[in-house]
């Protein structure tokens, strides 16, 4: 997402960096000889609780040396799905703008937009051709680059977890189907369909991980019941909106321990449930392993490491 500022590239590369009370969260992708991207470094950095501490953790880790991105958190931005307006590309933004005026709570001048197209389906006859609209309020973002500035950490990109979450579920797709992916965060689970390497669907379930901890394992089926309803009302949605994608498995993110979810769905949905690690998709240096929990908390960072520059957002 192209909000910010370019500077030239020193390392080859995307380093993901998240900045968070008193600790550094960070990745970095870098292409292979192979043209595949490996993570080179890894993990999180805590730091001391003064104005400068943040600044002086990202000096000694040397991030002066990258191209640094960073992703929102959920609660900052919206993903809004809308046609595409019928417009010339150098005016697409101006006329989303006018597309989700109504759908967001503040005024649509105090909002910074980007677009990420759905690719038409090609048996779709004359149903609209669609789009995603990421809209974050103009304060939410002047506030993650003032905290990038104080960190003298030089920020290029701003994704979100959709996104980053695309960029992992692609190297699981078979060749001719798509790919549902799952990740259940602290708060809430965030649910994506791939095909062809593009983000088809994206949608957002209210049962995160500090729920299912906080119930008692024999008494977790009603949650999942409920993750397991929604999961099948959406492919069902899905299937009738993009007949010729049919989705070939759902890959379930890496969660900080076993829950009993992943059995759980194998028995309940018509799909192929396949958790994921990431060691086993993703070539990491050896000062880069992680462990389970650290896959999962920082599974998207992983996967804003390993944008593509040609890729929109």
């Amino acid at each position: 997402m192209g909000w910010l500022f370019s500077r030239a590239r020193i390392e080859p590369g995307w380093l993901a960096v998240s900045l968070r009370s008193g600790a550094i969260d960070f990745a970095h992708g870098r292409p292979s000889l192979g043209g595949d991207i490996q993570v080179d470094r890894c993990g999180t950095r805590g730091f001391g609780s003064d104005g400068e501490a943040a600044a002086r953790t990202a000096s000694d880790l040397e991030f002066h040396r990258y191209q640094c991105s960073t992703l929102l958190a959920p609660s900052e931005y919206q993903m809004l799905l809308v046609d595409a307006p019928k417009v010339p590309p150098e005016e697409l933004r101006t006329a989303v703008r006018w597309h989700i005026k109504d759908m967001i709570d503040y005024h649509v001048d105090d909002a910074t937009v980007d677009v990420l197209d759905i690719p038409p389906d090609p048996t779709g006859g004359g149903r609209n051709h669609s789009m995603y609209v990421v809209a974050a309020r103009n304060e939410v973002i002047r506030s993650c680059i003032d905290r990038f500035e104080r960190a003298r950490i030089a920020l290029s990109v701003i994704e979100v977890p959709e996104t980053a979450q695309r960029n992992i579920a692609a190297l699981l797709e078979p060749e001719g189907r798509g790919v549902a992916m799952l990740y259940v965060g602290p708060e809430h689970g965030l649910l994506t369909v791939n095909f062809g390497g593009e983000l088809y669907l994206s949608r957002r379930i209210d049962v995160g991980m500090q729920q299912i901890e906080g119930t008692p394992e024999l008494q977790r089926g009603d949650i999942f019941e409920r993750v397991a309803l929604e999961l099948q009302r959406t492919f069902d949605h899905f299937d009738r909106q993009y007949p010729s994608v049919p989705i070939a498995m759902l890959a379930l993110a890496p969660q900080p321990q076993d829950t009993g979810l992943a059995d759980f769905l194998a028995k309940h949905l018509d799909l192929s449930v396949q958790p994921v690690r990431l060691g086993e998709l993703i070539a990491f240096s050896p000062r880069s392993q992680l462990d389970v929990e650290g896959e999962w908390r920082l599974f998207h960072l992983v996967g804003a490491a390993l944008r593509q520059d040609a890729k929109a957002l």
